[in-house]
């Protein structure tokens, strides 16, 4: 019999923390999870669910807007901002209390308050009832990012995501800062919903590490809709006046704002673990370093998710948690392979990636053949909006293997995923090519390029 109060001690309840502690619990492992939030994690509680939904609301703008073309005649629609911020908000408490269940009902221990690791083998958890100390076999630290504050002065006035989805009003100005996809999701959202977006960026592109080309027609298409781009710029300080916040760039001109968001990135949460206090070491981007077994520098201490920052994405962090709980406490050993792992930028209109990008592609294959498909949706065509979608494949021309798939347009990320299991397959462009249309539809264009 262990003579530790648990076997397994996570110290995050997000998506991999949760996953992990529901799979130890099923092999027989006695479990605890602490969390200083909300069970659920990023993802649930201020992440891709409460964005998506936001992204399901702003849609109806356009929508609305083009249904007198297929025939229906709608008067008097107005937005009301509060409705939709509670309803999310709903659904998110609704959510938080089915993760909830699924603890308590694999017998997990759920410990509520801020956790720091003693020793290797001790957690102190400091939660209403005071501190109170805990130990175990094992301990996987799952305790995710957060978003990246920038230092300069006057920072402390801009919001970040976590903030975003409560606004008491819907803001007539916000400026975003960043241009990955928290950034450009968020100005496809608020500019449907109403507000005067402007995206501001150190550099002169946005969603770096993207396909480019898609890239550059997300851009296009948000200048058409209305969205403001400053790039090339640097900000240096934030004000505060009576008509909202003012920001001073270093070439001299303003911009005035109610709403500043920050959206640059996502740093691991290392911070007040004691993490250097037992031996865990971090690499050199702040997060914690971890081998193929999500095993750290103390060899009883593990970590899966956003602070190893291996790739920031939840279904990632849910593997890797199924994974270590697996080998750890179910004998069964399999390790997440990190190739051909689609994603999406919920932006208006979205975009799908997975594989290689036609770059990564010439730099590993040489030869490469690149087909394209630049149409025109039919909804778009009859709403007479001249969006165009675009969809690309990377294929290695020695072995007609389709590498890389990559598409903005309507419901692309819905398409991709179908698209990443015959990436994920090794499938060849022949294969596509022999594969039956459905038509009519936009994902027939993957199967028609030639």
């Amino acid at each position: 019999m262990s003579t530790y109060d648990f076997d397994l001690f996570v110290i995050g309840a997000g998506s991999g923390g949760v996953r992990a502690s529901r799979i130890a619990a099923g092999h027989g492992a006695r479990v605890a999870v602490a969390e200083e939030f909300r069970v659920g994690g990023t993802c649930v509680i201020r992440g891709c669910v409460p964005k998506k939904l936001l992204v399901y609301g702003s849609h109806f703008a356009e929508d609305l807007e083009d249904a007198a073309r297929f025939g229906w005649q709608i008067s008097g629609k107005r937005f009301d901002w509060a409705t939709l911020r509670d309803n999310v908000a709903a659904e998110v408490d609704r959510l938080n209390g089915l993760y909830q269940n699924t603890l308590d009902n694999n017998k997990v221990t759920t410990l509520l308050g801020q956790a720091r690791l003693v020793d290797a083998h001790t957690v102190e958890v400091d939660g209403e009832d005071g501190v109170r100390r805990h130990t175990a076999g094992t301990i996987l630290i799952a305790s995710g990012a957060r978003p990246f504050i920038p230092d300069v002065p006057g920072a402390e006035l801009g919001i970040t995501s976590n903030e975003v989805f409560h606004l008491p009003e819907l803001p007539r100005r916000m400026v975003i800062a960043g241009a990955g996809y928290i950034a450009t999701e968020f100005a496809g959202v608020f500019h449907e919903l109403g507000s005067d977006v402007t995206l501001i960026n150190r550099s002169d592109t946005i969603l770096r590490g993207w396909e480019p080309a898609l890239a550059d027609r997300l851009l296009t298409i948000s200048m058409a809709k209305g969205i403001n781009f400053k790039l090339n710029c640097r900000l240096e300080r934030v004000e505060k006046t009576g008509d909202g916040l003012v920001l001073h760039f270093a070439d001299g001109k303003r911009i005035e704002t109610d709403v500043l968001l920050w959206a640059l990135g996502r740093v691991p949460n290392t911070e007040g673990l004691g993490l250097a206090e037992v031996g865990v070491s971090l690499n050199d981007k702040g997060a914690i370093a971890v081998d193929a077994d999500s095993r750290t520098s103390v060899a009883n201490i593990f970590a899966v998710g956003d602070v190893t920052d291996r790739v920031q994405l939840t279904p990632v962090a849910i593997r890797e948690g199924h994974s270590f709980a697996d080998r750890q406490f179910g004998g069964k050993v399999w390790h997440v392979d990190y190739r051909a792992i689609p994603s999406a930028v919920f932006s208006n209109p979205p975009l799908g990636s997975v594989g290689m990008t036609e770059a990564e592609a010439r730099n590993a294959y040489g030869q490469v053949k690149i087909y394209t498909s630049d149409f025109r949706p039919m909804k778009n065509v009859l709403a007479g909006r001249n969006e165009r979608a675009l969809y690309k494949l990377v294929v290695d021309a020695a072995t007609d293997r389709v590498v890389g798939a990559h598409m903005i347009g309507p419901d692309a990320p819905e398409i991709l995923q179908a698209v990443a299991i015959a990436v994920k397959a090794g499938l060849t462009k022949a294969q596509f090519d022999e594969t039956m249309a459905l038509h009519p539809t936009m994902s027939e264009e993957l199967v028609l390029m030639r």
